[in-house]
């Protein structure tokens, strides 16, 4: 389930089904058995097994009788089910664990209520009802722990699947594929000749397996096509809240938003437009020099149009219910991520790239977007130390990352935390440039005069007993002696 289903669709699915020789792992017909409890099971089943097979989707059906196929009509009304006080979906959405899309539609067929459940496949965990995985064995519903071969093959297939290559839409047809996808961006953004018909456009988004082939002689989109170029990622149920969400807060705390949007394009087509939104309200301050004045913003742009492209290509997409947040603040700006980094924080500077998602992040460095050689921190520290800001802030919660960066203090307005964590982040900066800190180079970094050098010294010391740095081999004065990260 991708996109809002038309009548005409639903009714092809569903004579499609109902051409099957009997029931499969992936569709199920019921009569009138409305059960809350076994609904709830039968999703469960019915998801992992369409994983197992490779399909998209997977379908239930009322009012189709089982043996025949034959329409029989249900008097089963999913949108006025209750479950105690609870609607019947919420209740399902509640119980179901991860987050698995699915969605009822009644159908009429010649005065003949049909009740379709269209169910999404399986993806990274099998999906649970109250804590328990069932998974379809031929045509019954079973525990997938009473089922260890089929729970083995199940961790297999998860393995095995990118997200990008996964379906987004499923047998949708060559119009559809261009109203959904901004295919004239990606020839702009990639600099290729846009084609002169159809067929053109529709050979270069295959090749770059945007789109493939469906057995119905149609197209599926992918997930990779979708997340970069769909013109609404709304228009993708699963992937509607991927959209980037940008709120301003008013002072320091999110007691009171006075603004909150949300980018809803694929991330090649609406990143420039989201920074640029995002740029228009960081304030800025007025540098008064010797013969000029001149407006620079709290924080340099370069540093978020890196962070920006980073929570776009490393998010884990498997996270249901949440989204890049890119949060505003009087004295402050958040970018939080899904997913937990698949290195440390105080490694992100010197570690070897590495992305969940690399198609979506190998299309973006082609394109401009991130850095080619890595993932563009020593970019946004280079940047912040530029500007003499604070130590950007990098941290984990359950299951994002964010990264914080804050507006310009003196030196003697930062705590001890904030004074080592910059000095363990220039250390980093200039060992993977090749050169090493010392105390000239902190105290450029923190904006201090030559005759306080000896505030300097002191940081490093700190940093030194808090295993932050360490000295080289090399002696010498104190001014002149060299330091490395603690790693290198």
């Amino acid at each position: 389930m991708a996109i809002i289903r038309s009548n005409k669709y639903l009714m092809s699915i569903i004579k499609e089904l109902r051409k099957l020789p009997g029931e499969t792992e992936w569709v199920e017909f019921k009569g009138n058995n409305s059960k809350p409890e076994e609904i709830g099971e039968y999703i469960s089943a019915l998801a992992n097994s369409a994983a197992l097979a490779g399909k998209v989707n997977a379908y239930m059906m009322w009012g189709i009788e089982n043996d025949s196929h034959e329409i029989i009509g249900t008097a089963f009304k999913p949108g006025i089910v209750k479950v105690g006080n609870e609607e019947l979906e919420n209740w399902l959405i509640r119980l179901l664990s991860p987050k698995v899309n699915f969605c009822f539609y009644p159908l009429d067929f010649d005065e003949l209520s049909v009740v379709l459940l269209e169910v999404g496949a399986a993806f990274r965990h099998p999906v649970r009802f109250k804590n328990d995985a069932f998974v379809r064995v031929g045509s019954y519903k079973k525990k997938l722990i009473d089922h260890p071969e089929k729970e083995r093959d199940l961790w297999r297939t998860f393995d095995q699947s990118p997200f990008e290559k996964d379906i987004a839409a499923e047998n949708v047809t060559a119009e559809d594929v261009l109203r959904l996808l901004n295919y004239p961006d990606y020839f702009y953004l990639t600099k290729l000749p846009l084609p002169e018909n159809r067929t053109g456009i529709l050979a270069a988004l295959k090749a770059e397996e945007m789109i493939i082939e469906s057995k119905s002689g149609d197209w599926n989109i992918t997930n990779f096509g979708a997340v970069l170029f769909a013109k609404k990622l709304s228009d993708f149920s699963h992937l509607k809240r991927k959209q980037v969400r940008f709120i301003q807060y008013k002072g320091t705390s999110r007691l009171e938003a006075i603004r909150e949007e949300s980018s809803d394009q694929g991330y090649a087509v609406g990143y420039e437009v989201l920074v640029k939104a995002i740029m228009q309200l960081i304030p800025s301050h007025e540098i008064i020099g010797q013969a000029f004045r001149k407006e620079i913003s709290m924080f340099p742009e370069v540093a978020i149009r890196e962070l920006v492209a980073n929570a776009m290509i490393h998010q884990d997409f498997h996270i249901r219910g949440t989204s890049i947040m890119v949060e505003l603040f009087s004295s402050r700006i958040e970018i939080t991520s899904p997913g937990l980094p698949l290195v440390d924080t105080d490694r992100f500077l010197d570690y070897p790239p590495k992305s969940r998602n690399e198609a979506i992040a190998s299309f973006m460095r082609r394109i401009g977007i991130c850095e080619e050689r890595g993932t563009g921190i020593d970019k946004v520290i280079s940047q912040i130390e530029i500007h003499h800001l604070p130590a950007p802030r990098f941290e984990t919660t359950a299951e994002h990352t964010r990264v914080t960066l804050f507006e310009r203090r003196q030196f003697k307005h930062m705590d001890k935390a904030e004074r080592l964590q910059a000095c363990y982040q220039h250390a980093a900066l200039r060992y993977v440039d090749g050169e090493y800190m010392t105390n000239t180079s902190l105290r450029e970094r923190f904006d201090i005069a030559p005759k306080n050098s000896a505030m300097i010294s002191r940081v490093i010391s700190d940093a030194i007993n808090a295993e932050l740095v360490k000295r080289t081999n090399e002696e010498g004065e104190t001014k002149s002696r060299k330091y490395l990260p603690w790693w290198a």
